[in-house]
């Protein structure tokens, strides 16, 4: 069987929590790389340790993110949003490796995130007490179900757990995108915007502090 791969690709996304569970959900439902768009550093709280254990890679736009992707990993890039013309995520349309591209908590997927992605899929909801699921949550019923498809094997468990491999060394930064002067100016403007939305750890001067660096550490060499 054609072993297949599944990719995170996370822009924009508002709440400051949310990248270190995603980066949970991801290590749980074998998840290759988890990409990071604009700025490069994360609040990786909710991770629970699982944050070492997937790979990261950074990208500066979204067009560099999808080259990568659709180039060097021959992805579709699937938009995890409530849309015309979305297949219910159930009925599984996947075609070959996939990047799951999810929309800002608030307002959804951009005019640019929906440029490049190859289709989208929803979650069919029963009730209706709720207008949409918290992004975390979506992620990990999209990635569920594609590991279903993809025939992923079910981890090994151990009583009432799963068992956690052994926590990788950390390796050298080779994943980060090389800044150019108009991607330092971007990555300014986003650092001050996601402090005043309390996404990243800030010292209160739009320089980062304890987090500045968090990303760096878990970058790992191919």
């Amino acid at each position: 069987m054609v072993g297949f791969e599944s990719y995170v690709l996370v822009h924009n996304i508002a709440k400051r929590h949310n990248v270190g569970t995603l980066a949970r959900s991801a290590t749980a439902f074998g998840v290759t790389e988890l990409i990071l768009v604009g700025r490069r550093d994360f609040n990786a709280f909710g991770s629970h340790g699982s944050a070492s254990h997937i790979r990261f890679r950074h990208f500066h736009s979204l067009v560099e993110a999808r080259n990568y992707l659709k180039e060097e990993k021959d992805c579709d890039i699937c938009g995890v949003e409530i849309a015309d013309g979305a297949s219910a995520v159930n009925e599984h349309p996947f075609k070959r490796n996939t990047a799951f591209l999810l929309g800002n908590e608030g307002s959804g997927l951009s005019a640019k995130e929906y440029e490049i992605c190859d289709f989208f899929v929803y979650i069919p909801q029963y009730g209706c007490g709720t207008a949409s699921l918290n992004v975390t949550v979506a992620a990990s019923i999209v990635l569920h179900h594609f590991g279903v498809w993809a025939g992923f094997s079910e981890r090994v468990r151990d009583g009432s757990k799963f068992i956690v491999a052994d926590r990788p060394v950390r390796q050298g930064r080779r994943n980060f995108c090389a800044g150019t002067e108009e991607s330092i100016i971007e990555e300014r403007k986003l650092r001050k915007e996601s402090a005043e939305n309390g996404f990243f750890d800030d010292d209160g001067n739009g320089n980062g502090s304890s987090s500045s660096d968090l990303l760096d550490g878990l970058f790992l060499d191919e």
